[in-house]
C-alpha cells in the first residue's frame, strides 16, 4: 500500500466535496479519478499529495513513499533552462546544482557534497536524455509539447511512487497527446490522474475513482467498462429512491388523516416519519443533463466550398496549404487535425471565403449560415450575463420552429436563474464552453464550425454534443484533439502533414492512423498557439506597401509579442483562480476585484492584438 483514504471529509464552506471517502492507492495502480465540473476531483488530488488538510478522516501514506505532482499549467512564463527547471524538482540541491554547472564555486561545492548532492547528477542527465530534452534550452522557448514534457522530467525526477496528474492534456495537440500517453503507459509507478480525454483513460485505467456529490466510489476495472457500471449504479439509485420517495408520500397521507395517526400506539411510525424527511432533505440530487438542440435552419447549396489547386502562406513565412484540392458537400462532417499552428484555422477561413489564396480557385457554395464555436470564446463579452449573451434582449428563443422563453432554453444548458444571470467572466472554463454553445445553438445554422469544443466539458455533455452533431443535417468543421470525439463524429479528416501538405482521410482518427497517416515530429522550439494571423479571424488582405516604421514605433511592435505572451499567462492565472469551487466563498471585495482585474486584461490583450495588426500591417 502506497496511501489510503480513511474517512475522509473536505468541504469549502457549505458545499461537501466528499464526505466519508475511502480508497487505497497500490503500487503499479493506475487510477482514473472521474466526476462532473464542480464535483471537486482538483480538490481531491490536491488533499492526496498533502497540499491541502481534510476536515475530517485521514490521509495514510506508507512511510517512505514519494508523491510528486504534474502541475495543469504549463510551465510557459519560466525563463530558466530546461535543466534548472528539472533539476528545481529535488529542492534547494537540485538548483545548487544547476547553478555549479553554470558557474562553479567552492561555496556551492560544500553545499552540494554537505547534501550528497553529486549522486543526483546521473539522475537528472538520464532523465534528459529519456525524454529527449536538451538541457540548455530556455522553457519558455519551447512548444507546448515539450513544455509537457519539462514538466514530466520535474515530476519524475524525485523517482515518485505516486504520480499524480490533473488533465495532463490540456494545450497539447494530437502527437503530444499521444507521446504522453505512452510514456505514461511505460510508468512503472502508481498513477492517479484526472482527464476529459476518453481515450487516454481507456488506454491507461486499471480502475476508476468516482466522484458524485461528495460520494466516492471505487470500480475496480478499466474505464469503458467502469461507464457501464455506472450506468447500472444510477439505475438502481433512481429506482430506489422512487421507492423511498413513493413509501413518503404513504407516510404523509397516513399522518393527515388526523388525530387517529397521532395516538401513542403510533408515535413509532410518526418518530419514522420524521427520520423519513430528514433522509430525504439530506439527499443530493444529481445536477441535471444539459439538453441540447439545434436549429439548422435553410438548407445550404449542395455544394459547400471546391479548392483547386490552393496554396496560401502568411507574408515572410512559410505555406501552411500547399496545391491543396478538396470538396466540401452539404452535410459532410470533417476533422482537421495535426500540430499545434499548423494552419488548422487558417484553412478554415479559406473554405469559408475569409481568406483569398495565393494560387489556385476557390468556390463557394450558397445559402450559408454559418455559427463557429471559437476556442478563445471571443463571442462572449466578459462583462455581460449568460442571459444578455445568448439572448441579446429578446424574451424568447426560436429552435427548431418551437419558441421557448429564454430561461427555460438556457436551463437545458444547465444555467439555472441564479447561473443564468451570472457575468461571463464569473464562469468556469466547462461553464463558458457550454454558454458560448447554448449562443452559437440559438441561432439558424447550417455550417458549424467547432475549434476545440470539448475544452473543459465533462463526459456526459461530452457525449450529448456527439449525438447532436450526428443528427444535425448540415455541415460540421471539427478541429479537435480529442481523439475519441473525432472517432465519434467525423467521417473524414484534413490532416497537416508539414510542409503545407494537407491530406484527405476517410473517417476519423483511429481511419487516419490505420491508413497510415502520420505528423510531422513537432519542433521543440515555437508557440502551441497559432500563428497570430490565425487567432484573428482576418480579411483577406490586399499586398502591402513597404513603409519603414519609426524607431519608436518599431520597438512598440517589436515588444508586442511578449506583452500579449505575458498577458495571456495572466488571463490564464485568472481564469484557473475564478473556476476554483471555493472561489465565491471569499470576501466579496475580492471577488469582485479578481474580476474585474480579468475583464481589464482581457481587454488589454484584444486592444495589443488591434495594435499589433496595426503596426505589423505598416512595417
Amino acid at each position: 500500500m502506497l496511501l489510503q483514504l480513511d474517512g475522509v471529509s473536505l468541504r469549502y464552506g457549505t458545499q461537501v466535496l466528499a464526505e466519508n471517502a475511502c480508497g487505497t492507492i497500490n503500487r503499479g495502480d493506475r487510477i482514473c479519478l472521474v466526476g462532473r465540473n464542480g464535483e471537486g476531483k482538483s480538490s481531491l488530488l490536491r488533499l492526496i499529495a498533502g497540499q491541502v488538510d481534510a476536515d475530517a478522516g485521514e490521509v495514510v501514506g506508507s512511510s517512505g513513499a514519494v508523491v510528486a505532482v504534474l502541475e495543469q499549467e504549463l510551465p510557459s512564463g519560466c525563463s530558466d533552462s530546461v535543466y534548472r527547471f528539472v533539476a528545481a524538482g529535488l529542492g534547494p540541491v537540485g538548483l545548487w546544482l544547476a547553478d555549479y554547472r553554470d558557474e562553479p564555486g567552492e561555496e556551492l561545492q560544500a553545499k552540494i557534497e554537505d547534501a550528497e548532492g553529486w549522486d543526483l547528477i546521473p539522475r537528472i542527465d538520464s532523465l534528459l536524455d529519456r525524454l529527449g530534452l536538451t538541457a540548455t534550452d530556455v522553457v519558455r522557448d519551447l512548444s507546448g509539447g515539450w513544455q509537457r514534457r519539462a514538466a514530466l522530467a520535474r515530476a519524475l525526477v524525485t523517482e515518485p511512487d505516486l504520480l499524480i496528474l490533473d488533465e495532463p492534456t490540456n494545450h497539447l495537440d494530437i502527437a503530444a497527446v499521444e507521446w504522453l500517453e505512452g510514456f505514461l503507459d511505460t510508468f512503472r509507478g502508481a498513477l492517479l490522474f484526472v482527464t476529459h480525454d476518453r481515450a487516454l483513460a481507456r488506454r491507461l485505467a486499471t480502475s476508476v475513482w468516482d466522484l458524485d456529490r461528495g460520494r466516492l466510489r471505487v470500480f475496480a476495472c478499466g474505464f469503458s467498462r467502469y461507464q457501464e457500471e455506472k450506468e447500472k449504479v444510477l439505475a438502481e439509485e433512481a429506482r430506489n429512491e422512487a421507492l423511498f420517495d413513493k413509501k413518503l408520500a404513504q407516510e404523509e397521507a397516513w399522518i393527515r388523516q388526523g388525530i387517529k395517526a397521532r395516538r401513542t400506539r403510533n408515535e413509532g411510525r410518526v418518530r419514522a416519519l420524521q427520520d423519513l424527511r430528514r433522509q430525504r432533505d439530506a439527499r443530493r440530487s444529481r445536477q441535471g443533463t444539459a439538453r441540447l438542440a439545434l436549429d439548422s435552419g435553410e438548407l445550404s447549396g449542395k455544394l459547400v466550398a471546391e479548392l483547386e489547386g490552393v496554396s496560401f502562406a502568411y507574408p515572410g513565412e512559410e505555406p501552411l496549404v500547399r496545391d491543396l484540392d478538396f470538396t466540401l458537400m452539404r452535410g459532410d462532417k470533417v476533422g482537421l487535425i495535426g500540430p499545434n499552428g499548423a494552419g488548422k484555422s487558417t484553412l478554415i477561413k479559406l473554405l469559408l471565403g475569409e481568406l483569398k489564396p495565393q494560387s489556385g480557385t476557390i468556390r463557394l457554395g450558397t445559402r450559408q449560415q454559418v455559427a463557429y464555436f471559437d476556442q478563445r470564446r471571443d463571442q462572449l463579452a466578459p462583462d455581460m450575463t449568460v442571459l444578455d449573451n445568448v439572448a441579446g434582449g429578446r424574451e424568447s428563443i426560436t429552435v427548431g420552429g418551437r419558441t421557448r422563453h429564454a430561461m427555460s432554453y438556457l436551463s437545458d444548458f444547465l444555467f439555472s436563474g441564479a447561473k443564468a444571470r451570472t457575468r461571463v467572466s464569473a464562469l468556469s472554463g466547462g461553464e463558458r464552453n457550454r454558454a458560448l454553445l447554448a449562443k452559437l445553438f440559438s441561432q439558424p445554422a447550417n455550417i458549424l464550425v467547432l475549434d476545440e469544443p470539448t475544452n473543459d466539458l465533462d463526459v456526459e455533455t461530452l457525449e450529448l454534443l456527439e449525438e447532436l452533431l450526428l443528427s444535425f443535417s448540415g455541415t460540421v468543421l471539427l478541429v479537435s484533439h480529442d481523439r475519441a470525439f473525432l472517432d465519434n463524429v467525423v467521417d473524414s479528416c484534413l490532416a497537416f502533414e508539414g510542409d503545407g501538405v494537407v491530406r484527405e482521410y476517410v473517417g476519423g482518427y483511429e481511419d487516419f492512423q490505420r491508413q497510415g497517416g502520420r505528423f510531422v515530429a513537432p519542433d521543440r522550439s515555437g508557440s502551441t498557439e497559432p500563428p497570430a494571423q490565425e487567432k484573428a479571424a482576418a480579411p483577406a488582405q490586399p499586398a502591402r506597401k513597404t513603409r519603414k516604421l519609426s524607431y519608436k514605433l518599431q520597438r512598440e511592435l517589436d515588444g508586442l509579442p511578449g506583452r500579449i505572451e505575458s498577458l495571456e499567462e495572466e488571463i490564464a492565472a485568472l481564469e484557473e483562480e475564478v473556476s476554483q469551487p471555493d472561489f465565491y466563498q471569499g470576501e466579496q471585495a475580492v471577488v469582485e476585484e479578481r474580476l474585474r482585474l480579468l475583464a481589464e486584461r482581457q481587454d488589454e490583450l484584444e486592444k495589443a492584438f488591434d495594435r499589433w495588426a496595426e503596426l505589423d500591417e505598416g512595417a
